[in-house]
């Protein structure tokens, strides 16, 4: 039996095709059938490689009597929250107002006016602990639907009034003490014992440790690269890194960074590459490049598409058994490597007979406290074994804005390791971006199977812009800069609200909504709405902007609105805060003119990540050649150093670590 989502692309909706629900993504056709049949609409949002979405696959949704209930009273709608992050976020926060909490799947009730008048997480199939069963709620709605409508209509009215005439925003916080306050708040959540912020469940958001860094960079306190450095070690250290494959899975399920929920996310690893690159950058630590360089060879090998984009997602369950892929027993460990390397590699990595998760082990390194042996050879050994053992589901889904990120940690991994691998792939994949999800100067989120997905939305955007700049920075290839500034003023025109400030997560094409959210919090991902901000710092150091440029106006009104945003919880907008730290006060910038001596091409892995570089072809009144030569005119903070030739220039030493 097949449903109404054949012919879609997502592998999320093509997981419940052969669900005996009738299913419908989506659509027009959705909503006109249940505003003629007068029937509510059950709407269920998730994502290809969520643990919690396979469960109530399992139990609900491929269960006849579940099936048979819904279809005949419901219409039933599925949505891949990474292809309609706009969807999403507005369902995803009436879920918030409802219980309090929000996460995947989502299970929402609304009228056929896409009003919605119930909201929760995952139910299990009949009642248990305590928690009511998707049966009983299905049997519930239908009875008020036909007997007390009213009081569901109530219900909506009301979350949407809340949602819609949200409180005042407070009074902007000063801007230094927004700097002060979210790095106070690291101090009093940080973990002296096991690393991290806070208690379990533990996520590596790394844009909070880049911000971290970026305070540390400017005020050299030792206390702020402390926090980041145990943070990155202990991270490594625990399951939450695959000490056989590369890569980090998606969060630790406790405080230790032991037990990770195992799924590979693009865009983590990404953020993470970012994260260990500059803090290689800033302590010469080996340790950090290769964490960086071997979570870099994991996305390469595991992750591409073979024409240059990147997938999106590895699965945490393997044979509906989360973690199985992952495991160990010592035994096994010995059949593999033989028994002198296989002992010391279980000695090494705690695998044991007792094991460390239900009976098996996940390989750690959080016990050892001797140094680590160099086992780079048993590695691809093991991570072929366990390819053979079982298998994980992909999401092959392309995205633009997670590819994005990729673009830009592969640049920064290129600029610290001088390795043009790095920097080929990031072009690579731009340059498949630009063939296949830019067309007609639109910018799309999506490609999976040959087919694009929806317009691109605001952090589709963001993103790419900061991709567009970190290609230009590492290559100087004035075609990235180009395309960033062009995908700029696109974004404003088509996003940015004029009057109070603020970037709208859909635009002005898009499909238009019960609500038109602007999105803020930095959570698993930066906002859009931060990444603007940044990406309108970066883009007045790299170009000529005046007072009465668009992206000066932009700049100014943005600071505003992010201002009394991040006002309420200076943590949550740690990207803002790193590029509002840049704003107040700006690393180096330097601008490199042309002359008649040709240009190292790893000229800019000799600057440090948080530089701004411009290169400008020839010479101008403003910016004259010194001796006809290749001229450098750098700037720390608010001050000018005298123009140099490249014999001139004088770099910081690193001095590198074990």
């Amino acid at each position: 039996m097949e449903n109404h989502l054949k012919g879609q692309t997502s592998p999320y909706l093509l997981q419940h095709l052969h669900n005996p629900v009738d299913w419908y993504p989506w659509c027009p056709e959705a909503f006109e059938k249940a505003k003629k049949e007068d029937k509510p609409i059950f709407l269920s949002i998730g994502y290809s490689t969520c643990h919690w979405c396979h469960v109530m696959a399992r139990e609900s949704f491929e269960d006849g009597q579940i099936a048979s209930i819904l279809n005949r009273y419901f219409v039933s709608i599925k949505v891949d929250r990474e292809e309609r992050p706009d969807i999403d976020s507005i369902y995803l926060s009436v879920c918030q107002a409802f219980t309090g909490s929000g996460g995947w799947p989502a299970t929402i009730f609304m009228t056929p006016g896409q009003k919605p008048f119930f909201a929760g997480t995952y139910f299990p199939k009949t009642s248990r602990f305590g928690q009511p069963g998707f049966l009983e709620l299905l049997l519930a709605i239908r009875e008020k639907w036909g007997t007390d409508r009213e009081s569901l209509i109530q219900s909506s009215r009301h979350i949407l009034a809340l949602l819609k005439n949200s409180p005042s925003l407070p009074d902007s916080t000063p801007e230094e003490e927004l700097l002060h306050a979210a790095v106070s708040f690291f101090e009093y959540t940080y973990d002296k014992d096991h690393g991290g912020f806070g208690d379990a469940p533990k996520f590596p958001t790394p844009h909070n440790l880049l911000f971290l860094m970026t305070c540390y960079e400017k005020g050299k306190e030792e206390k702020i690269l402390e926090m980041v450095e145990h943070t990155l070690v202990q991270m490594y250290r625990g399951g939450l890194f695959d000490h056989i494959g590369g890569g980090f899975c998606r969060y630790s399920t406790d405080r230790y960074f032991l037990v990770p929920h195992f799924e590979k996310m693009l865009y983590d690893n990404a953020l993470l590459i970012m994260a260990y690159a500059k803090a290689y950058q800033l302590t010469g630590r080996r340790l950090y490049l290769t964490v960086a360089k071997r979570t870099a060879s994991y996305v390469l090998e595991e992750m591409p598409s073979g024409e240059g984009g990147f997938y999106s997602a590895q699965d945490a369950d393997s044979d509906g058994t989360e973690g199985k892929y992952y495991v160990f027993e010592p035994d096994e460990i010995l059949s593999v490597l033989g028994e002198e390397k296989g002992e010391a590699f279980n000695r090494c990595y705690d695998i044991t007979t007792k094991g460390n998760f239900f009976g098996k082990n996940i390989p750690n390194l959080l016990k050892n406290k001797g140094e680590v042996p160099d086992f780079s050879d048993a590695f691809p050994v093991l991570a072929d074994y366990r390819k053979k053992r079982c298998q994980l589901h992909l999401d092959d889904k392309i995205l633009t804005s997670w590819n994005s990120l990729m673009i830009a940690a592969l640049c920064w991994l290129y600029r610290v390791s001088r390795e043009e691998i790095y920097l080929e792939t990031a072009e690579k994949s731009q340059k498949f971006l630009t063939e296949n999800l830019w067309k007609d100067d639109l910018l799309f989120a999506s490609f999976c199977k040959g087919h694009t997905g929806e317009p691109g939305f605001l952090t589709d955007h963001s993103f790419q812009i900061f991709a567009l700049l970190c290609l230009y920075e590492a290559t100087f290839k004035s075609a990235y800069l180009e395309m960033a500034v062009k995908l700029c003023r696109k974004t404003l025109s088509n996003f940015f609200d004029e009057t109070q400030g603020g970037f709208y997560l859909y635009g002005k094409e898009h499909e238009q909504l019960i609500l038109r959210p602007k999105e803020t919090y930095d959570g698993a991902l930066p906002s859009g709405n931060s990444f603007m901000f940044y990406n309108l710092v970066k883009l007045s150091f790299l170009t000529d902007i005046t007072e009465e440029s668009p992206f000066a106006s932009a700049l100014t009104k943005q600071l505003r609105f992010m201002q009394s945003q991040a006002s309420q919880y200076p943590a949550g907008a740690c990207l803002f805060l790193t590029a509002l730290s840049d704003y107040l006060r700006p690393p180096e910038k330097t601008v490199i003119v042309s002359g008649k001596d040709s240009i190292d091409k790893n000229l800019p892995c000799r600057f440090p990540l948080s530089a701004s570089l411009r290169l400008l072809e020839r010479p101008s009144s403003q910016y004259p050649l010194k001796n006809g030569k290749t001229t450098f005119y750098r700037c720390t903070g608010h001050t000018c150093l005298p123009p140099a030739t490249e014999e001139e220039l004088k770099f910081p030493a690193v001095s590198f670590k074990g």
